[in-house]
């Protein structure tokens, strides 16, 4: 079963939506259980890094997804839910990240207008499976905060500087745009993700 994780992203309805256009079976879940049992999962994000985490643990969910991500369950982590990964954010440099991947999120140049909000083109470093027959589209993104270039991005985004906006390891796939708000090809990258 495909899960989207609910902890109350604001993005959510949106997810769900997506989910629905393209016929994928789906079910909200809150808690480890619900996580245990899935599939595939996807983790929505809009908000502060450390409101999320904080809630990931709130809700005692934080051990179960790491662990069910180890484990090979396919990931999609969306906006905020790609930050979340790593092991922390210039946004709450407080708060531990998921940490399955090393580095920190960082913010924008202080010049930069933020949050970077539009419509901007990606560009493939290699041939992801998460990206098949999208062809160097542009997608909608929305957010302050980035993820430099690793040896997991998969795509990259210029906005001052380029940052990973998609990331791919093993089973594990994030994106920094939001597929749920750009069109035809938003819908062709998540549906892509559903047929891994």
């Amino acid at each position: 079963m495909i899960t989207i994780f609910d902890y109350g992203a604001g993005n959510l309805r949106s997810v769900q939506n997506t989910l629905a256009e393209i016929g994928a079976t789906y079910e909200l879940v809150r808690d480890a259980e619900g996580l245990r049992k899935a599939t595939k999962i996807v983790l929505p994000g809009v908000g502060h890094f450390g409101q999320m985490l904080r809630t990931l643990d709130d809700l005692g969910v934080r051990e179960t997804l790491r662990d069910r991500i180890k484990a090979g369950v396919p990931f999609l982590g969306i906006c905020l839910g790609l930050q979340g990964l790593f092991e922390s954010s210039e946004e709450a440099p407080e708060v531990k990240g998921l940490g399955l991947f090393p580095g920190t999120v960082k913010r924008f140049p202080l010049d930069a207008r933020v949050p970077h909000m539009g419509w901007n083109q990606i560009t493939p470093l290699y041939d992801s499976p998460l990206l098949k027959g999208t062809a160097m589209p542009y997608l909608y993104f929305a957010h302050s905060y980035y993820v430099p270039q690793t040896d997991v991005t998969a795509a990259t985004c210029t906005y001052t500087l380029p940052y990973t906006a998609v990331l791919q390891s093993g089973n594990v796939f994030g994106v920094q745009f939001h597929p749920e708000k750009s069109g035809p090809a938003g819908l062709q990258i998540v549906n892509n993700f559903i047929q891994l």
